[in-house]
């Protein structure tokens, strides 16, 4: 895919998160959206350069367009890692310096390289002359008793020079004292007047906004204002149908995009195919289980495959059966009997 194609794909994103966008729950959300773009879990450099661990890069064609996250701080190492995700297919290669969770601080990588602007425009530099697919940077405001107003700028400034074009912000601060991973996603304030400005310093450089956003209409204001892309992430992981079916009507104007019953549906034979090769039910399932949120037998569908895909012997047809739970939907100007 072209760099130009990724970046069309960019004006809609699911962010990567760990322990949830793993290549069961990337094949689901593209059954609901055939436009958006989609990331890895973040993989480390090390684990794929040193340990070999190659089945980390494993994806589907269908996920396309995709994009590799990578964890990381040695600029070779990075660099060689990257190669690694390129060859492996990938549209895009994606360094994380936003994740605040204490294993990523003790590597010396994650939001802690927002202090290190220089080795983070190296590590781009070098992952940069690796490949030819598009690198990128999703980063946070600043950390800690870092002036975002200040760090910000700079730190863009930096990535530019390094030849970086397109960055996504979480627009918020990382606390690394005092708060856990989980309250960093929703303790520090918002700041998404911060990102406008940036987008007004920085006019050629492809900017995307992540954090709080959860709906479609959100995301539609922040294009409108002139933003390039919007990331959208728990939301798109709890409720996949309602940010993402009719994503690609409304914020690509293309057709595409299944409903929820037929996104289900779609996911039998490639939940078959998993369980053939040695793989479980639930590892599928649990990525499906907030499909028909905000539905009426949205709970059942969840009781449901929570209960038995778990079970031994559990095969795809639960997933068949639990649609039977769920009423279909009846059209607005359908008339009342």
């Amino acid at each position: 895919m072209s760099i130009a194609a990724t970046r069309r794909a960019a004006r809609l994103s699911v962010a990567p998160m760990m322990d949830w966008t793993d290549r069961h729950c990337r094949y689901l959300h593209r059954q609901l959206s055939g436009q958006a773009l989609l990331y890895t879990e973040m993989v480390t450099s090390p684990a794929l350069v040193r340990g070999g661990a190659l089945h980390l890069l494993d994806h589907a064609e269908a996920e396309h367009p995709l994009a590799l996250q990578l964890g990381g701080s040695d600029p070779d190492e990075l660099a060689e890692a990257a190669r690694i995700g390129a060859a492996a297919g990938y549209d895009e290669i994606n360094l994380n310096v936003g994740c605040p969770s204490d294993r990523v601080q003790s590597g010396a990588f994650g939001a802690i390289l927002m202090t290190r602007p220089a080795l983070v425009a190296d590590c781009v530099a070098r992952m940069r002359a690796a490949v030819d697919i598009e690198v990128t940077v999703k980063c946070r405001i600043g950390v800690d008793d870092q002036d975002p107003q200040t760090v910000l700028p700079e730190f863009l400034a930096r990535l530019v020079g390094a030849g970086c074009e397109r960055v996504i912000i979480h627009a918020r601060k990382a606390w690394l004292q005092g708060l856990s991973p989980k309250e960093n996603r929703d303790i520090p304030p918002l700041d998404y007047d911060l990102v406008m400005q940036m987008k007004g310093l920085f006019p050629n450089l492809h900017l995307s906004i992540n954090g709080g956003i959860d709906t479609l209409d959100q995301a539609a204001e922040f294009l409108e204002a002139g933003l390039d892309g919007v990331m959208i992430g728990r939301a798109a992981y709890h409720a996949p149908a309602t940010i993402l079916h009719g994503a690609d009507a409304r914020i690509f104007g293309l057709p595409g995009g299944q409903s929820p019953e037929a996104a289900a549906r779609a996911m039998i034979p490639y939940a078959q195919a998993h369980l053939d090769g040695g793989g479980r039910l639930a590892q599928i399932t649990r990525h499906m289980l907030g499909l028909f949120n905000g539905r009426p037998g949205a709970r059942a569908w969840r009781r449901f495959l929570s209960e038995e895909a778990h079970r031994p012997g559990a095969s795809p047809a639960l997933i068949e059966h639990a649609l039977t739970l769920v009423p279909p939907l009846v059209p607005a100007d359908t008339p009342a009997r």
